[in-house]
């Protein structure tokens, strides 16, 4: 018998993988956590049933949601991630021996727990001595926060069940705040072509840039997140991606990626027209 594991990414469109072995699967009191091997993508993690992260692909979403920000700032040493339970955005934010903390906040602490247990390739760095794992709201954890952190990542899932206050005007505003002057907000910013993500992208696009002086969006490519198309959001008090990027610098610290370079890091930016005028007639 054959067993496998399917996605609906809409109505009319589903994505499906062959299971090789079922390792893992718990309720917790925010969502339904499963974990299972796979015959092409190794280990897989889902919530809810949904995509959050495998081994075959995972390089991609964590190189894109870090080292954009950290090239752009090479003086970021206070980093707060919000969400990233399965280690990853840590693993990649750890390799920076400049960054002297990193506060994790997660709601679900069963992510945590089975991301240590059987996804080791993306949580081995949740040990290191510079992290601060906390099991709580990260809406809540950012209020009344002033000028603390260089660099905040919301590492969410979707705007629905845990994550739908994590795309909220009132929490962009918190971060704002949180950061300190040359601060770096990035958030997964999902993708503009499903008509359901592309709604979420606005929103979320046009919540930032009321509160930013500086907004952009940058793109990669997912293969197993719904039609593989995915954004993340660059918003700054006073950096910006492209003008204060310096390449040299970066590629000075000797850091090998997979995905990430100083080429892609420019080239990102470069954004589709349907993006684009998606964005701009927010």
């Amino acid at each position: 018998m054959e067993l496998w594991y399917t996605e609906e990414h809409t109505e009319n469109v589903r994505f499906g993988i062959k299971v090789k072995e079922y390792l893992y699967t718990k309720q917790s009191d925010f969502q339904r956590v499963d974990i299972f091997e796979s015959y092409e993508f190794g280990r897989v993690l889902t919530l809810d049933g949904l995509m959050m992260v495998n081994e075959k692909d995972e390089f991609i979403y964590h190189d894109m949601i870090t080292h954009v920000a950290m090239a752009t700032n090479p003086d970021i040493k206070k980093v707060l991630v919000i969400g990233g339970g399965d280690g990853g955005t840590v693993r990649e934010i750890s390799r920076y021996l400049s960054v002297e903390q990193i506060d994790m906040v997660e709601i679900d602490e069963l992510v945590v727990k089975s991301a240590i247990e059987y996804l080791q390739f993306t949580s081995s760095k949740l040990n290191d001595d510079r992290v601060n794992l906390y099991f709580e709201d990260g809406v809540k954890f950012v209020e009344g926060k002033e000028k603390i952190y260089d660099l905040i990542i919301v590492d969410s899932t979707d705007p629905i069940g845990p994550g739908e206050g994590l795309f909220t005007t009132e929490f962009y505003q918190n971060c704002y705040n949180a950061l300190t002057d040359k601060g770096i907000l990035v958030n997964q910013n999902e993708s503009p072509y499903y008509n359901q993500n592309a709604k979420e992208l606005v929103r979320a696009n046009k919540k930032i840039k009321s509160i930013f002086p500086i907004s952009e969006v940058y793109q990669y490519h997912m293969p197993t997140y719904p039609s593989g198309h995915w954004l993340f959001g660059f918003a700054s008090k006073e950096l910006h991606p492209i003008k204060d990027f310096d390449a040299k610098k970066w590629s000075s610290l000797g850091l090998k990626t997979k995905y990430y370079n100083t080429d892609i890091h420019v080239g990102a930016f470069a954004l589709p027209n349907y993006v684009k005028e998606m964005i701009e007639n927010d």
